[in-house]
């Protein structure tokens, strides 16, 4: 047997010394996952015994070698949404919960229901969120991954069943203007929310990142190989006035904004910062429907 308190010692200091910055919240969440006890009752478990001791420690190990923490768990929290995530799909991250909070504020000032779009949805974090924290909107998933598509539609059919209502997924490449054309009708959406592919290919990033897809991560030298053809896309979709909210990497506020700018499609184009200060999405209303120049 082993106390819990000394279990989630040796875990903090093994995590730590594996360079994770969230090693005591970490080691506490895997505990959470494999005794099912609530987070802030862990310290009133009775000892381990030597089972669930050898589980506990395996799970460490795993995070110690930087396999993501939602990987070991197999969920993901994100907003009021729980998601479940895996090899094959993108990993949420929390940072873009402050996209889902902009794009429900939007949607909330609409007149009736709001028609949502999703790019680019991965395992259906923004949808679900967005539907969930909006009762009314109703919301499509797109998303060209047949391997993301499972954790996509499997996510939405464990929604809660008002939500899963208002949810539908699209296979479909975000920048197949044709294919998107087919499936969105032309003027059809109040609100896009995307959190593409954006990282300049050879960009230094965490070692969890490489348990994501690549495809899902990297977006060619400059990070805007999926923005770019995106945005005639976004510009087709969306009813004049409506609005669009895009995530980018920490280099690329400034080109986002530019290309956006250049299409003469959109108007009111904003960058926005997180509470850590770091450049996170950029917003932008669509102006009144006409020729797009090329982005």
């Amino acid at each position: 047997m082993s106390t819990v308190d000394v279990e989630l010692s040796r875990a903090t200091e093994q995590l730590a010394a594996a360079g994770i910055d969230s090693a005591r919240s970490d080691a506490e969440w895997l505990l959470v996952a494999l005794s099912g006890v609530d987070r802030g009752r862990l310290l009133m478990m009775d000892a381990l015994d030597d089972a669930a001791r050898t589980a506990y420690r395996a799970a460490v190990t795993r995070r110690a070698q930087r396999i993501p923490l939602q990987h070991i768990i197999g969920t993901a929290a994100f907003g009021p949404a729980e998601l479940a995530v895996g090899p094959g799909v993108f990993t949420p991250r929390p940072e873009t919960e402050f996209l889902a909070e902009w794009a429900c504020g939007a949607a909330g000032r609409i007149d009736g229901p709001a028609s949502v779009v999703d790019l680019c949805s991965g395992s259906g974090a923004l949808a679900i969120a967005i539907a969930t924290m909006l009762p009314t909107a109703r919301v499509r998933a797109v998303e060209r991954s047949p391997v993301a598509l499972e954790w996509l539609r499997g996510n939405v059919d464990r929604a809660a069943g008002s939500v899963r209502a208002r949810v539908s997924v699209v296979a479909a490449d975000v920048t197949d203007a044709d294919r998107m054309r087919a499936s969105i009708p032309t003027g059809s959406i109040d609100v896009v929310v995307a959190n593409p592919p954006y990282v300049p290919d050879g960009a230094a990033v965490a070692p969890e990142v490489a348990h994501d897809p690549a495809e899902a991560v990297f977006a060619g030298a400059d990070g805007m190989s999926v923005i770019t053809p995106m945005l005639t896309v976004i510009a087709g979709m969306l009813r004049p006035g409506g609005v669009v909210g895009l995530e980018h990497d920490d280099s690329t506020s400034d080109a986002v904004v530019a290309a956006m700018s250049v299409t003469g499609a959109f108007v009111d184009v904003r960058a926005h910062r997180d509470l850590a200060g770091r450049p996170r999405f950029v917003t932008a209303r669509r102006g009144p429907a006409g020729p797009l120049r090329s982005a």
